[in-house]
């Protein structure tokens, strides 16, 4: 069973005047933790009890989310602001921790603040030599969309872009807590289109000495392995750490592998 964890919400303005809420639990060091699509700040539960004992911990509801505001038209650079505003509120020497598409915005927002000790990117969806989305999907998920079938379009996102089998995406939309994220759909189509046009550009990371793990599962798709290795190849203190038996929701489907693994890395 998932330890419950008092969280406490703030609210940090983004450099466009966005709020971003943020969900602070635990004492210690700051940790901000950055969610993937189709999620929020809650994503992070199964984790969050082990986390808060050592971190005060900062949970991010990306923009378009829950509290935090939005701004149209939508870029993947505002994220990556949103994120970097979060650490210049939390302090020096703050641990970032992201996931899936928040892993792109986090890898862009490390550029934009010296706030960051150490950061883990777990599997960011980076198009890598001819990868990236399924033929149609952005369009397929605004046909579900559109026709109120929020869920189902979580359902598809899961199957094709995270790799989870359609028996696993059965399960979840069973459990109240994933049905509560239907009204998060919406942002999956412009998440999928921004990692889409998503390109690699070492000479802009080349300065960075932000010591950084990349996490891959050892079952994910193989595009989100060569994503993980574009992205250490143009670090200059990285390293990979490949998660046994795991796909692309070691949270949920191995906390103890992903804590221990994760823990080592930032303690």
């Amino acid at each position: 069973m998932t330890a419950v964890v008092a969280q406490e919400q703030e609210i940090v303005e983004s450099a466009d005047g966005v709020p971003i809420a943020c969900w602070r639990s635990g004492t210690g060091p700051p940790l901000v933790l950055v969610h993937g699509s189709g999620e929020d700040h809650t994503r992070w539960r199964p984790v969050l009890a082990r986390l808060s004992d050592r971190f005060t911990v900062y949970a991010v509801d990306r923009r378009g989310r829950a509290a935090s505001g939005d701004a149209d038209p939508y870029d993947l650079r505002d994220e990556a602001r949103d994120i970097a505003a979060v650490i210049d509120r939390t302090g020096p020497g703050t641990c970032l921790l992201a996931h899936s598409y928040g892993a792109i915005c986090a890898l862009e927002a490390a550029t934009l603040t010296s706030g960051i000790g150490r950061m883990v990117l777990y599997e960011p969806p980076i198009p890598v030599g001819g990868s990236g989305e399924p033929s149609g999907l952005g369009a397929r998920l605004c046909a579900l969309i559109d026709a109120g079938e929020e869920l189902r379009a979580l359902g598809l996102f899961l199957v094709e872009v995270a790799g989870v089998s359609p028996r696993e995406v059965d399960v979840l939309l069973r459990i109240p807590g994933f049905r509560e994220r239907a009204p998060l759909a919406r942002t999956l189509a412009r998440e999928i289109e921004g990692a889409r046009r998503y390109v690699i550009e070492p000479d802009r990371f080349c300065d960075l000495t932000v010591p950084a793990l990349l996490l891959a599962g050892g079952d994910s798709p193989p595009e989100l392995r060569r994503a993980v290795d574009a992205v250490d190849g143009m670090l200059a203190d990285s390293r990979v750490a490949v998660l046994p038996g795991q796909t692309h929701r070691a949270m949920d489907t191995g906390p103890r592998l992903f804590l221990d693994t994760v823990l080592g890395f930032l303690q």
